[in-house]
């Protein structure tokens, strides 16, 4: 499932015409599209047309005759387990309607061709502003940081408890040698946050916010599944948690800060007490 980057407003774009279900009656708003229509929108998927590769494939910019931007996922060969990955990932995101989820507009399924048709994100996805080239250029500041947590836990929760069938998104297997997770707990169990927060923020950002996403994280990632949160439960508390002002300074500079205040605030800070005191806000 991809989320929508959250940096900038997005235009409104054509709507794609329904097709309907061949072992039913019902009618999904996506399009089977021809693979001749795709083909000359992505420019017979050309390199200059690639945007993004992974496992799965190839993911291409293309624009359609009447000028509208889509992403095509092209799937590498197809086995039978990729066939039906195919059909379920179609299935279920024909369904998915949320504002903070990418919107499938159709496919193509011919010979060994196995083609996904989203919507194009004109300002990219949120990893390429974290850790792509336009994080040179475009560094997300705090509160931009908080509305796309916000609007990612919204897009997960409407997964976990309003589509149908609920789609709960499980652990995928990767390529990183070290979890974010082991990474992260050593900092958290002594306290020292500011060494979490990315360091192009200079320092720029809620203290008192960053703490709470924190312990809200580490309650997620908890190892007995039933002290984890539901997403219904993290989106409140982040909502709440971009409530709550800065227990030291409204707009804080970590660097201007003085070393030794800062160690002896993070050695009184009891993650448990701000966990109970966003229960009660």
């Amino acid at each position: 499932m991809i989320m929508k980057c959250f940096c900038c407003d997005r235009e409104e774009e054509e709507e794609p015409k329904t097709s309907k279900n061949s072992s039913s009656s019902r009618e999904y708003p996506w399009k089977i599209y021809p693979l001749k229509e795709i083909l000359h929108a992505t420019n017979n998927f050309s390199d200059d047309n690639k945007i993004g590769e992974g496992g799965f494939g190839s993911v291409y910019w293309g624009q359609t005759s009447t000028g509208t931007e889509i992403a095509v996922k092209r799937l590498k060969a197809m086995s039978a387990k990729a066939e039906m990955e195919f059909a379920l990932e179609v299935e279920i995101l024909g369904r998915v309607r949320h504002k903070n989820l990418l919107g499938l507009r159709g496919f193509y399924a011919g010979g060994n061709e196995r083609l996904i048709v989203y919507d194009y994100m004109p300002n990219h996805s949120l990893i390429a502003h974290l850790h792509g080239q336009i994080a040179e250029d475009c560094v997300l500041d705090w509160n931009r940081r908080m509305n796309i947590m916000i609007g990612s836990a919204e897009g997960i929760a409407y997964l976990h408890h309003e589509a149908n069938p609920h789609i709960i998104l499980q652990k995928l297997p990767g390529g990183f040698r070290r979890g974010i997770v082991q990474w992260a707990t050593p900092h958290v169990q002594k306290g020292a946050f500011d060494h979490i927060v990315d360091p192009r923020l200079r320092g720029r950002y809620d203290r008192a916010q960053l703490k709470l996403v924190v312990m809200i994280a580490m309650r997620c990632s908890d190892s007995n599944v039933e002290n984890r949160p539901t997403m219904m439960e993290v989106v409140e508390w982040l909502w709440r948690t971009k409530q709550v002002e800065d227990m030291v300074d409204e707009d804080v500079n970590v660097k201007e800060k003085n070393h030794n205040d800062m160690d002896e605030d993070e050695n009184n800070y009891d993650g448990h007490n701000g966990m109970e005191k966003l229960n009660e806000t």
